[in-house]
């Protein structure tokens, strides 16, 4: 299970990095960082691309849904097995500080 976990959250890490390159692409009005790559035209990959970009934007939005859905499923505990970590952990660290000091906690 933590390789298909490291698996899918290297998938995660790239369709949002790509998901970010996509948006930050696209231009209205020229007012985005579209034109750093397309030079001065009206689109950056041409006059049909705006329909073409945001279908693909799309596409990788569904991706990034899916892909952080099953990264919270995969990687999701039980809370008991939190709760009992938890408990043992306190249990241990208040043991190992009354063995230390010397002395016993009482309940007020």
């Amino acid at each position: 299970m933590a390789v298909l976990s490291i698996i899918l959250l290297v998938l995660f890490v790239l369709v949002s990095l790509f998901l970010i390159f996509l948006v930050s692409i696209q231009s209205e009005d020229d007012s985005g960082l579209g034109g750093v790559f397309g030079g001065s035209s009206d689109s950056a990959f041409g006059g049909r691309s705006n329909r073409v970009m945001n279908k693909i934007t799309a596409y990788v939005v569904a991706a990034f849904v899916v892909l952080a859905i099953l990264v919270a499923f995969v990687n999701k505990s039980s809370d008991s097995s939190v709760l009992s970590s938890l408990s043992s952990q306190a249990a241990a660290t208040a043991t190992t500080t009354e063995s230390t000091t010397g002395t016993t906690t009482s309940g007020n």
